[in-house]
């Protein structure tokens, strides 16, 4: 059976008209008529019976119609899922230099067939629009507290978080750093910018362990932060998996007793049907590792999510 003939039947039973229904389809009134007729001996049957007013179905056609209705939206459906296999994955990591630029490619580099487009953003305050609106199938943030209840979370990576100052400072000499030796020390970080969900993180965690976070001046950059670091006496926090750019006069030294880690989660719409999303979020499932209480820490309202079973998702 033509399907080109069905949508062409379907749309004449719509219109009532063979010029109106060939305009929307793009092609010429004859060559309506052709594929209806092509229909018509097909089955065996008339499908319309023409008049001054329009074209009206006969018993016939009206008993084919809704079958009809059927197969064209059925090999829509078909089209529309070949078209999402196609197109990339969306992913906001919101910065190609931190951790959430690491899952996105373990993913790529593990499942085969799947092509991914790489988005940058504003975190969470952007993620959430992004992700409603479709222009982002996931994004890897941290989940700062209750959202949209078509969103959903998972746990992704608990990213444990280092200290970077010059090579003139006390720690520099240091293979560790325990927590408590940064007590009562400001820590510089810019790049914290007021109501973003890892400004809040430093917050908790200047709280829990006495540090002052200074967010002064403007942020011009990991370059530039790495900079003033290496020539200055300043203390900041990166991230284990922050692709810092390389600089001389700088250490990076991992911190413990405890080790304080970053909640990466991974978010998305409970409605996307990207055929690509599943994959990911399972790969991500398989390679997340719960918050240990023993060695690890976290602000309180982060722990529920990290300590839960990898596998399972929170509706936001």
């Amino acid at each position: 059976m033509d399907l080109a003939a069905v949508r062409s039947f379907v749309g004449i039973a719509e219109d009532r008209h063979f010029s109106d229904a060939a305009a929307k389809l793009g092609v010429s009134q004859q060559a309506i008529s052709k594929r209806i007729a092509k229909l018509e001996s097909f089955l065996g049957v008339r499908l319309f019976a023409r008049s001054r007013t329009g074209a009206d179905l006969t018993e016939d056609g009206r008993a084919f119609l809704p079958h009809a209705r059927a197969l064209v939206s059925t090999a829509d459906q078909a089209l529309e899922t070949l078209r999402a296999r196609r197109r990339a994955l969306r992913i906001d990591v919101l910065d190609t230099r931190v951790a959430s630029i690491d899952l996105v490619q373990t993913f790529y580099e593990t499942v085969e067939g799947v092509e991914v487009e790489i988005v940058t953003s504003h975190g969470l305050r952007s993620a959430r629009g992004a992700l409603a609106r479709g222009s982002v199938d996931a994004a890897f943030c941290r989940v700062d507290g209750v959202t949209e209840e078509e969103l959903v979370s998972s746990p992704a990576y608990l990213e444990p978080v280092h200290v970077l100052v010059g090579r003139d400072h006390p720690l520099a000499g240091l293979r560790r750093v325990e927590m408590a030796r940064l007590s009562g020390s400001t820590v510089w970080m810019p790049g914290n910018v007021a109501g973003s969900e890892w400004a809040e993180y430093h917050r908790f965690l200047g709280l829990a362990f006495d540090l002052r976070i200074d967010t002064s001046g403007p942020d011009f950059g990991w370059e530039h932060l790495v900079a003033e670091v290496g020539s200055r006496d300043l203390v900041t926090l990166v991230g284990e998996k922050c692709r810092l750019p390389w600089h001389p006069d700088t250490v990076q030294i991992p911190l413990i007793d405890p080790v304080p880690v970053y909640p990466w989660s991974l978010l998305h719409h409970s409605q996307n049907q990207h055929p690509a999303l599943d994959l990911l979020i399972r790969n991500v499932a398989d390679n997340h590792r719960p918050f240990d209480p023993r060695r690890q820490w976290l602000p309180d309202v982060d722990r529920a999510a990290f300590a839960a079973d990898p596998g399972d998702r929170h509706r936001l």
